[in-house]
C-alpha cells in the first residue's frame, strides 16, 4: 500500500476499524529511522484535520517523530485513540486540549491577543491531560461544542446571505456535520464551514480561471498571484486546503460572528486545569509577517505588549508557554525564551497541523536545538500517567527547581514510553 491507501484505510469510520487496521498493518509499515523530534499540537478530524487520531499517529511515526501530542479544539474525544495508536507505531503520546478563553476583567479584554477573528479572546491550551481525567475535561467542553454549534449555523445563515444571487448555498445539516466528527464527540470549527464552501465551488467552478474570477468580481475579495496559482493548477493534490486557506484569509471576516457563549472566561480553565492536573499555557503566535499556513493575514498581534501580557498571563496561572519555533523569527524567540525563563514558565512546542501541506516536524529545531522543548515533552509523557504531576507539591518537594524537575520527569517519561511500546 502507498502513503494515499495507508491514510484511507486509517481514516475509516470507526474508532475500531481504524486501530484494528494499524495493528494489521504494522508489521508492513516500513518506518524510517526515529529521530528526536517532536510535535504536541496535532490536530485531528476530532477538529479540523487530514488526519483521524490513528493516522496522525502513523503520520507522525512516518515522519520521524520520537513522540507526538494530539491537541483539538474544545474535544477530548479522540484523545485515547491517539495515545493507543501510538503505543502501536512505537512512539510516546500526549495529550491535551485547544479552546478560546474569554479575557474579560484582565487588561486585554478589548485588545486582539492571539485569536486573528477578535479581540479580547485568546487561544490557550491544556497540555498533559492526566489520562484519567480525560472524560472529565472533556464533560466540560461538551456543552460549549453545543453553544459553538449554534454560533455555526448563525454563521452558515451569513454565509448564505453572502452568497444570495449566486446560486451556492450551504446546508449546515446536510454539507457541514458529515465533514466533523460531532456525532463522536468532535467539534465543528470555522474550517469545516470553509471546507463545505469550499466544496461548493470546486463543484460550480472547478479549479482554474472562472473559480478565481468569481471570488474576485463575483465575492469582491482580493486573490494574491500566489493563491490564484494554486488554485489553477489542475494537479495541485492539496486545492481543497489551498481554497480552505483562501476562504478563512479572506471570505471569512464576511460571516464570521464573535464566539462568546462557547468561550469560557479564563479563569475557569486555569481553575479545570489546577482540578484535573492538566498543563495550562498560554499559546503564543506572535506578529505575523508571510503566513507559514496561508491562512493568516500579516498583522499584528501579542508583540507590541508582550512584556506586559506575560505579566498577565502568571498572574492568571499558566504554568507554560507555548510556541513554534518554526513559525517565528529569531528576534521572536529570542525574546519569548527570556520572558518564559524570567516568569519560570515551562516551554512546552507545537507546530499546528491541521492541513496535509504541513511537516510533522519541526525543521528550527534540527541540529539539537531547543532541547529544553524536547525534555519538557518527555516530561510530560510522565506527568499524564503518575498520581504526583510535575506541579504536585510533592514534586516540588523533591526538586524544586523546575529545571531539573522537568529533567526527572522527562527521564521517567522515556521509560514509559519504551514500556508502552507494542
Amino acid at each position: 500500500m502507498n502513503d494515499t491507501q495507508i491514510l484511507h484505510a486509517l481514516n475509516a469510520a470507526t474508532r475500531e476499524e481504524r486501530l484494528a487496521t494499524l495493528r494489521a498493518l504494522r508489521p508492513q509499515l516500513a518506518f524510517p529511522q526515529m529521530e528526536d523530534h517532536i510535535n504536541n499540537h496535532i490536530h485531528t478530524t476530532f477538529s479540523f484535520s487530514p488526519y483521524s487520531p490513528t493516522a496522525a499517529a502513523w503520520k507522525a511515526r512516518a515522519e520521524r517523530l520520537c513522540t507526538a501530542g494530539i491537541i483539538d479544539h474544545d474535544s477530548l474525544g479522540g484523545n485515547r485513540e491517539f495515545l493507543e495508536a501510538c503505543k502501536i507505531v512505537g512512539i510516546g503520546g500526549t495529550n491535551g486540549v485547544e479552546c478560546r478563553v474569554s479575557m474579560a476583567g484582565t487588561p486585554y479584554e478589548h485588545v486582539k491577543i492571539n485569536n486573528p477573528d477578535q479581540e479580547g479572546n485568546a487561544y490557550i491550551l491544556l497540555h498533559a491531560v492526566p489520562q484519567e481525567r480525560i472524560e472529565e475535561v472533556d464533560a466540560f467542553f461538551a456543552p460549549r461544542r453545543e453553544k459553538r454549534n449554534e454560533r455555526n449555523r448563525a454563521m452558515i445563515a451569513r454565509l448564505n446571505a453572502v452568497l444570495a444571487g449566486t446560486g451556492i448555498m450551504v446546508d449546515f445539516e446536510n454539507d457541514v456535520l458529515p465533514l466533523s466528527q460531532a456525532a463522536h464527540g468532535g467539534t465543528v470549527t470555522e474550517r469545516h464551514l470553509s471546507s463545505a464552501l469550499a466544496h461548493k465551488l470546486e463543484a460550480a467552478f472547478g479549479r482554474g480561471e472562472r473559480l478565481v474570477t468569481f471570488l474576485r468580481q463575483t465575492l469582491d475579495k482580493p486573490v494574491s498571484p500566489k493563491q490564484e496559482a494554486m488554485l489553477s493548477d489542475a494537479q495541485n493534490p492539496y486545492f481543497h486546503y489551498d481554497l480552505i486557506g483562501w476562504i478563512k484569509a479572506e471570505l471569512i471576516s464576511s460571516f464570521y460572528l464573535p464566539a462568546t457563549e462557547e468561550c469560557p472566561p479564563v479563569g475557569d480553565v486555569i481553575a479545570l486545569a489546577e482540578r484535573t492536573g492538566a498543563i495550562a499555557a498560554y499559546s503564543y503566535l506572535g506578529d505575523v509577517g508571510d503566513s507559514v499556513t496561508g491562512d493568516k493575514r500579516a498583522q499584528k498581534f501579542e508583540d507590541e505588549f508582550l512584556d506586559g501580557l506575560m505579566d498577565t498571563v502568571a498572574d492568571l496561572g499558566f504554568r507554560a508557554i507555548a510556541y513554534m519555533p518554526t513559525r517565528n523569527t529569531p528576534a521572536q524567540i529570542e525574546r519569548l525564551r527570556a520572558l518564559i525563563a524570567r516568569h519560570g514558565f515551562m516551554p512546552i512546542c507545537g507546530e499546528d497541523i491541521n492541513q496535509p501541506r504541513q511537516k510533522f516536524i519541526c525543521e528550527a529545531m534540527r541540529g539539537g536545538k531547543f532541547g529544553e522543548l524536547r525534555e519538557a515533552t518527555w516530561a510530560m509523557i510522565a506527568h499524564e500517567r503518575e498520581e504526583d504531576g510535575l506541579f504536585s507539591a510533592e514534586a516540588k518537594r523533591k526538586w524544586p527547581d523546575l529545571t531539573e524537575r522537568v529533567a526527572a520527569f522527562a527521564e521517567r517519561g522515556r521509560a514509559y514510553a519504551a514500556r508502552e511500546a507494542q
